[in-house]
C-alpha cells in the first residue's frame, strides 16, 4: 500500500465529514422541499459516515478508480454548493446596500459619500434565509441531484469495502498486539551524532540553580527539560542515549525511564515508577488506592537524587482527564537537584506537566548530512566485506538514496532494514533508489497528520501550493487561509484570524512547521515546512493544490483549485480554461503597459470564482514612472476575498470605482506602489468586510474609511485638509491592531479635532508613529493636538517625529490617567524644540528603548538612572551635551552619534568624566561624521 494511496483515501475522508462540509450541507439543506430536504438528510447522515470508513480502508484502494470518480463527483458539487451559498451572500449584502442608501435619501434627500464621518448604521436588515434567485435555485438543484446520485452508487459499493476490511481486521485479531510500546533505557539503535546534544543535556541536568530544596515553601525538588519534534526525528533515542550515560556516570542516585504515550494511566505509570525505584526490583503490590501508592512512591524516592524520563508525553485534550501533572505529585520528597528529561511529539504538551513548572524546552536538531550517511549505512550495510566490488557498488547506491529520505533518522532505519534483507540483490537497491521513498518513511508522520483537527489538516495541506522552502509570514498564512473558508467556527463573533493563529501554533507546536531565518526587510519571523512534511502536504493535497515552476512539467490538473506560478512567463495558456480556481498566486510577472491590462481582463472575464488572487510585478526592463490601471471588469469576481497587487516603487495605480463591489473582500494590499487614483465619487464604505489594508506611502490614503469599521489592519493614514481624509475618519476604527502610522499631523487644527481620532478607544494597537511634515500650524497649536492624541494604554512603541510643540503633553508625564506606562520603545526624532523633562521617564519607567535623534537636547535628566529595564540608548545631538548622568546598569547598547562636529570632536566625548561608568556596557559608543 503506498502512502498516496492511503493519504488519498483518509484525506478525504476527513474532508468529508469535516465540520466546514457539514455547515455547508446543513445550510443547503434549509433551502430544499421538506421531501428532498428529508431524503437527502437521511443519505447524508447515513451514507456519508460509511464512505468515510471505505476511504480510510486500506482495502478500499482495490476499488480506488470507483471511488476516485465519485469522490470527484462528490467535491465538485460540494464546492459548487458553497459556490452558490456564497453568491446567495454577496445578492444579501447587495440588497442591504441599496436599502441602505434608499433609507439614508428619504433621511437627508440625497446621499453624499463625503458626508459626516461615521459608522454604517446599518439599520435595514435583510431576512437571513431568502428565497434563491431562478439561476442559483437551478444550480442547487443540479448539485442536490448530483450528490443523491452518487450517495446511492455509494451505497452499493461501500459493503464491498466493509467486507474485505472485516475479514482482514478478524485475521489480525489474533495477534497479541500490546497497546503500549515498551521501550526501555537501552538503546536498540545506532546512536550517532549525538553526542553534542546529549553533553548540552548532561550540562543542563547538572545545573541547580532553579531547583528548590524540598525543605523550603516550594516543595519542588525538580527541574524539567523538554525536547520536541516530529516523530521518528530520534527525540527517544537520544533520551535512551543521556540514560546510558548517566547510569555510567552515577550522578544520579536513581535513572528511571516511562513511556507515557497518548491513553495513560496515572496508576500504572506510578507502579511502574515504584518498581524501577526499588532498588531491590520488588514487583508493586496492588495498593487500594491511588492515594496509598504515591505515598509509597514517595518512601522509595526520599532523599534521592533522581532522573525521571517521560518518553512521548501528549497534550491532555479534556480538563477531566487525568492530568500528567498528577504524575509528578510524588516526586516532592526526592532530593535537590533531581531532573525530569521529557519527549513530546508537541511544544505545548510541557505546560501541562503542572502550573509550578517552567520546563528548559529545545527542539531536536537535524542530523549533519555525513553523520546521517553514515547512519544509514549502518542500517543498511554489513561492515563485513568492504572492498568486496559490490559492497563498494552499495555503497554508492547509499550515498543517493540518503539524500532522498531528508534526514530522517526513521526513514534510515525503515528503507535501510529492508535494503540489507537484500544486499545481494543490486537490482533491489537500483529499483529502491528510483521509487517514492516518501512511502516507507513516514508512517509515523503520517500517524501524527491523523491526530490533527480536519480544519487544521486543511489549513496544513494548503501549504503544498508553495514552492519547497518557501518563507512563510504566519499572518499572511492565516489571512489566506481564511480568505478560502478553512477557517468556520460557532461564534459568529470570534475573530477568525485569532483562530487561524492557533491552527498555525498547533502546526508549529507540533513540527509541521518549524522556525525559518528573520526576514530582516520586514523584521518579522518568517517559518518553513520541513522537506518530509512538505512531501506530506503534497500528498494529502492531492489535485487540490499545484504550483508551476522551475523543473516542473507536468500538466495542471483539470480540478486544481488553488494554483502557484512561481514566474509569470511559464504561464500556460490553458490556465484561463482552469474555471474552478480559487486561488492564483503569480510570484514574479514582469510588467509591460501592454500585457498586464490585458492579462488581468482575462482573469476577470475567466476565473470568476477567485477567492485569492497575488502578483507580484516586476519591472527590471522599463525606467521610470509606470502608470498600473486595474480593470472595471474586477466586479467578476464576486467571490474574492483576497487582492494582493504589489507593484514596483514609484508606480502609480489607477483603481476602478467598480473595486466597491467586491463585497466580500477581506485583504486588500497594494504595498509597493506611491501613489493611488481614485474615482471622485468612490464610496469605500461598501467594502463593509475588509479587514486588513495594506498601503506603504502617504499618497496611497483610502478616502471616506470611517464607516470601515471591522479593519484590522492601516498601516497608513495620511490627513488632508479635504473631505474623507479628516482624522476624524479614525474615530469608530476599534478593531485597529498592530502597527498605524498617522502623516501629516499638523493638518489637525486644533485638540477637539484631535480628540475626535478617539485612539484611546483602540486598545489593540501595539505600535503608533505621529509624523508632521510642513504643517503650518503654531507651536502651542501642535501640543494641543498631541496633547489630544493620546494613545491606547497597552501601547509598546511610540515614535514622534517633526513635532515643534514646546511642551510635553498630559499623558506623557503621567498627569492623565489611561496614558501608556508600560511603553517600551520610545523615539524622538527631528523635536528641536522639545527639551527633556524630569516626568517622562516617570511615566514610562518600563522603557527598553529610547532614541533621541535629532533634537537639541543639552542634557539629559538625572532620573534616567531610574529605568531600569533599558537596554538600548540611542543619541544623535545637534549640541554638546553638557553633561552625561549616571545611566541604568541595565543598559546593553550605547550609541551616540555626533553628526554636527564631526568625528574628531566626538572622539572627546570619550573622556567625559562619567565614561567610567558605562565600563559594563557591550556596545559602548559609536560615532559618525555624517547622516549615515
Amino acid at each position: 500500500m503506498s502512502l498516496q494511496a492511503v493519504a488519498w483515501g483518509i484525506s478525504v475522508a476527513g474532508w468529508i465529514l469535516s465540520p466546514i462540509i457539514s455547515k455547508l450541507l446543513d445550510k443547503a439543506l434549509s433551502y430544499c422541499k421538506d421531501d428532498k430536504k428529508n431524503t437527502l438528510s437521511n443519505l447524508l447522515a447515513n451514507v456519508l459516515p460509511r464512505l468515510a470508513l471505505a476511504l480510510e480502508a486500506v482495502e478500499a484502494v482495490g476499488k480506488r478508480d470507483i471511488f476516485e470518480k465519485m469522490v470527484r463527483g462528490l467535491k465538485s458539487a460540494f464546492y459548487d454548493i458553497e459556490d452558490i451559498l456564497d453568491e446567495l451572500d454577496y445578492i444579501r449584502h447587495q440588497r442591504q446596500l441599496d436599502a441602505q442608501a434608499k433609507s439614508d435619501k428619504k433621511k437627508k434627500g440625497k446621499i453624499n459619500v463625503d458626508a459626516e464621518a461615521g459608522p454604517s448604521k446599518q439599520d435595514i436588515s435583510i431576512e437571513a434565509i431568502m428565497t434563491l434567485p431562478g439561476a442559483l435555485n437551478c444550480r442547487l438543484k443540479d448539485n442536490m441531484r448530483k450528490i443523491k446520485v452518487l450517495l446511492d452508487e455509494a451505497q452499493s459499493i461501500i459493503p464491498l469495502a466493509e467486507l474485505v476490511d472485516k475479514s482482514k481486521k478478524t485475521k489480525r485479531s489474533g495477534k497479541n498486539v500490546s497497546a503500549k510500546d515498551n521501550n526501555s533505557s537501552t538503546p536498540k539503535v545506532k546512536v550517532t551524532g549525538r553526542d553534542e546534544d546529549r553533553s548540552r543535556i548532561a550540562e543542563m541536568l547538572r545545573d541547580t540553580k532553579d531547583d528548590v530544596d524540598p525543605s523550603s515553601s516550594d516543595s519542588k525538588c525538580f527541574s524539567v527539560i523538554g525536547i520536541y519534534g516530529i516523530s521518528g526525528s530520534g527525540k527517544t533515542t537520544l533520551a535512551q542515549h543521556v540514560c546510558k550515560y548517566e547510569e555510567n556516570e552515577n550522578y544520579f542516585d536513581l535513572v528511571i525511564w516511562i513511556h507515557v504515550s497518548q491513553n495513560y494511566s496515572a496508576c500504572d505509570i506510578l507502579k511502574e515508577m515504584f518498581e524501577a525505584a526499588s532498588t531491590d526490583k520488588e514487583a508493586c503490590p496492588d495498593y487500594i488506592s491511588l492515594d496509598v501508592l504515591e505515598k509509597e512512591l514517595q518512601k522509595k524516592l526520599v532523599g534521592k537524587r533522581f532522573l525521571l524520563v517521560l518518553d512521548d508525553i501528549w497534550c491532555d485534550q479534556d480538563d477531566n482527564e487525568q492530568k500528567l501533572e498528577n504524575l509528578l505529585s510524588p516526586l516532592n520528597l526526592g532530593k535537590r537537584g533531581s531532573k525530569i528529561l521529557a519527549t513530546s511529539r508537541n511544544k505545548d504538551a510541557f505546560s501541562d506537566l503542572g502550573p509550578g513548572v517552567a520546563p528548559n524546552v529545545f527542539p531536536i536538531c537535524d542530523l549533519d548530512d555525513d553523520v546521517f550517511l553514515e547512519l544509514f549505512m549502518y542500517y543498511a550495510l554489513d561492515s563485513t566485506n568492504s572492498d568486496d566490488s559490490d559492497q563498494m557498488e552499495l555503497r554508492s547506491y547509499c550515498a543517493k538514496i540518503a539524500q532522498k529520505l531528508k534526514g530522517s533518522p526513521l526513514a534510515a532505519r525503515m528503507v535501510g532494514g529492508q535494503l540489507r534483507k537484500k544486499q545481494k540483490d543490486v537490482n533491489f537497491w537500483r529499483m529502491t533508489l528510483d521509487r517514492d521513498l516518501l512511502n516507507e518513511t513516514t508512517g509515523a508522520v503520517w500517524w501524527s497528520y491523523q491526530q490533527l483537527d480536519e480544519q487544521v489538516k486543511r489549513c496544513f495541506s494548503y501549504c503544498g501550493i508553495f514552492p519547497r522552502r518557501h518563507s512563510l509570514d504566519r499572518d499572511d498564512l492565516v489571512k489566506l487561509w481564511v480568505a478560502e473558508g478553512f477557517i468556520q467556527t460557532a461564534n459568529p463573533e470570534e475573530d477568525l484570524e485569532v483562530v487561524g493563529q492557533c491552527y498555525f501554533d498547533e502546526l508549529l507546536a507540533t513540527s509541521f512547521m518549524q522556525p525559518g531565518e528573520l526576514e530582516y526587510n520586514r523584521g518579522k519571523s518568517c517559518y518553513v515546512v520541513h522537506d518530509l512534511m512538505y512531501d506530506l502536504a503534497e500528498k494529502v493535497a492531492g489535485d487540490d493544490c499545484f504550483r508551476i515552476e522551475n523543473g516542473l512539467r507536468r500538466q495542471v490538473p483539470r480540478d486544481v483549485r488553488h494554483l502557484f506560478v512561481a514566474n509569470g512567463e511559464m504561464l500556460p495558456k490553458e490556465i484561463f480554461k482552469l474555471k474552478n480556481l480559487r486561488t492564483l498566486i503569480i510570484h514574479v510577472m514582469e510588467w509591460s503597459e501592454s500585457t498586464s491590462e490585458i492579462f488581468l481582463q482575462k482573469v476577470f472575464k475567466k476565473l470568476r470564482k477567485l477567492r485569492v488572487l497575488t502578483v507580484k510585478y516586476t519591472c527590471e526592463k522599463i525606467r521610470g514612472r509606470i502608470v498600473f490601471v486595474i480593470p472595471r471588469t474586477i466586479d467578476h469576481l464576486k467571490h474574492l476575498r483576497h487582492l494582493a497587487l504589489m507593484l514596483p516603487v514609484n508606480s502609480k495605480l489607477n483603481l476602478p470605482g467598480t473595486l466597491t463591489k467586491l463585497y466580500h473582500l477581506r485583504v486588500l494590499n497594494f504595498r509597493g506602489c506611491s501613489e493611488l487614483v481614485f474615482p471622485h465619487d468612490i464610496d469605500v464604505g461598501k467594502l463593509s468586510n475588509l479587514r486588513h489594508l495594506s498601503l506603504c506611502f502617504p499618497k496611497m490614503t483610502f478616502p471616506n474609511i470611517a464607516r470601515l469599521t471591522s479593519l484590522q489592519t492601516l498601516e497608513l493614514f495620511k490627513v488632508r485638509i479635504e473631505l474623507g481624509y479628516e482624522i476624524k475618519q479614525l474615530r469608530n476604527l476599534n478593531k485597529l491592531q498592530g502597527h498605524l502610522t498617522i502623516a501629516d499631523v499638523g493638518n489637525v487644527k486644533s485638540k477637539n479635532e484631535a480628540h475626535e481620532a478617539n485612539l484611546a478607544a483602540k486598545t489593540r494597537l501595539t505600535e503608533l508613529k505621529l509624523v508632521w511634515e510642513h504643517g503650518t500650524a503654531s507651536p502651542e497649536v501642535e501640543a494641543e493636538v498631541l496633547e489630544g492624541l493620546c494613545p491606547p494604554m497597552g501601547l509598546k512603541n511610540l515614535e514622534i517625529m517633526g513635532y515643534q510643540g514646546l511642551e510635553y503633553p498630559s499623558w506623557m508625564v503621567g498627569v492623565q490617567n489611561g496614558a501608556p506606562e508600560y511603553l517600551n520603545t520610545l523615539l524622538l526624532c527631528k523635536c528641536y524644540q522639545l527639551g527633556p523633562a524630569p516626568e517622562l521617564f516617570k511615566c514610562f519607567i518600563h522603557l527598553r528603548e529610547l532614541v533621541i535623534w535629532r533634537s537639541c537636547w543639552e542634557y539629559f535628566p538625572d532620573n534616567v538612572k531610574d529605568l531600569k529595564w533599558l537596554k538600548i540608548l540611542t543619541i544623535e545631538i545637534c549640541l554638546n551635551l553638557k553633561s552625561l548622568p549616571e545611566l541604568p546598569r541595565s543598559l546593553e547598547n550605547f550609541t551616540m552619534v555626533d553628526c554636527e562636529r564631526g568625528f574628531t570632536k566626538s572622539c572627546n566625548q570619550v573622556n567625559h568624566p562619567n565614561w567610567q561608568k558605562l565600563q559594563h556596557v557591550k556596545n559602548h559608543i559609536a560615532y559618525h561624521s555624517d547622516d549615515s
